[in-house]
């Protein structure tokens, strides 16, 4: 025998390597999870500048909220949501999936009941119907997410009819006109797209006449799936609000998100971008959220967000 290491040592050393290998990564990912559940409080407000306005109008500050995903007992996130309101927006847009609990209706509302003193619009997503079931998180990095089976199913009517008593109006699947500072804006609504719920209603009918004055069209969607975006580009939406994707939820620092949750690419997946289709152009703010769901209550270089985006006359 040589003067080297036996074979049982060998062994124990691999041993002894795969085990601290092993503490790392445990380690690491624990760290990961840690700063995830710090991060999803991180509440930040995204600014952005858009000059779609006719001339002499504006200017109009629209503020968009998204995948609020409330649970009971989020005293922050209700706090930062009823400051929102200290920044007195002209218009409030709300693109879904407000919920994440059975019992989130009321305090829900009880945090937007500060924002609901100025005028809003909404829509539904996915968790507004159902509640959101308990699945391994890494599932989220598969692809967009299927029916669910078994699902629980929320209060959603109570929720709308609180949207509703408070001012907002509802565009599920339907149009209204609205007068925005001086401005006569028209939206379009849809159902959740991911849930393949989206009828297409048109845009709002004025008297006769009347669209050969000044206005705006807004089309407003849960998901931002590309035959959504299509339809309203080539529809004649001067903008489209839409939310779903998280900004990703789990990002890379200098790449971005790895999934939108949808057949939107991923480098769309959060911010105010242009989409083209069939020789027309509409710009698209998707917002990257506030919550999560309360089984995957995390967030990894991508926080929480609103969205301002402060409207002004393109002349």
């Amino acid at each position: 025998m040589d003067g080297g290491m036996t074979l049982a040592g060998r062994v124990r050393s691999v041993g002894r390597g795969l085990a601290a290998t092993a503490a790392f990564g445990a380690a690491a990912g624990a760290a990961a999870a840690g700063y995830g559940m710090w991060e999803k409080n991180q509440f930040v407000l995204r600014e952005e500048s858009l000059a779609i306005l006719p001339a002499g109008h504006g200017p109009i500050r629209v503020l968009h909220l998204s995948d609020i995903h409330f649970v009971p007992g989020q005293r922050r996130k209700a706090g930062w949501l009823a400051s929102l309101a200290d920044l007195a927006p002209d218009l409030v847009v709300n693109t879904g999936d407000n919920l994440s609990h059975a019992k989130a209706v009321d305090p829900l509302l009880e945090a937007l009941q500060p924002l609901m003193r100025f005028p809003g619009v909404f829509v539904p997503g996915s968790n507004d119907y159902f509640a959101p079931t308990l699945k391994n998180p890494a599932s989220y990095l598969r692809g967009p997410s299927g029916e669910r089976q078994n699902a629980v199913e929320l209060d959603w009517p109570r929720l709308r009819s609180g949207f509703g008593m408070g001012g907002w109006v509802d565009l599920t699947n339907r149009t209204q006109s609205l007068v925005v500072k001086g401005l006569r804006v028209d939206f379009s609504g849809v159902d959740d797209p991911h849930l393949g719920r989206e009828r297409y209603a048109g845009w709002p009918r004025g008297t006769r006449g009347q669209d050969a004055s000044a206005h705006l069209r807004i089309a407003v969607a849960h998901a931002p799936y590309q035959r959504v975006l299509d339809h309203f580009t080539e529809d004649g939406a001067d903008l489209l609000f839409a939310g779903h994707t998280h900004g990703g939820q789990i990002c890379l620092p200098g790449y971005g998100a790895l999934v939108s949750n949808c057949d939107l690419p991923t480098w769309r997946a959060r911010g105010l971008n242009e989409w083209h289709s069939n020789g027309r152009t509409t710009p698209v703010n998707v917002s990257g959220g506030i919550g999560t769901s309360r089984f995957a209550p995390v967030r990894i270089a991508c926080r929480p967000e609103a969205v301002l985006l402060n409207l002004t006359s393109r002349s």
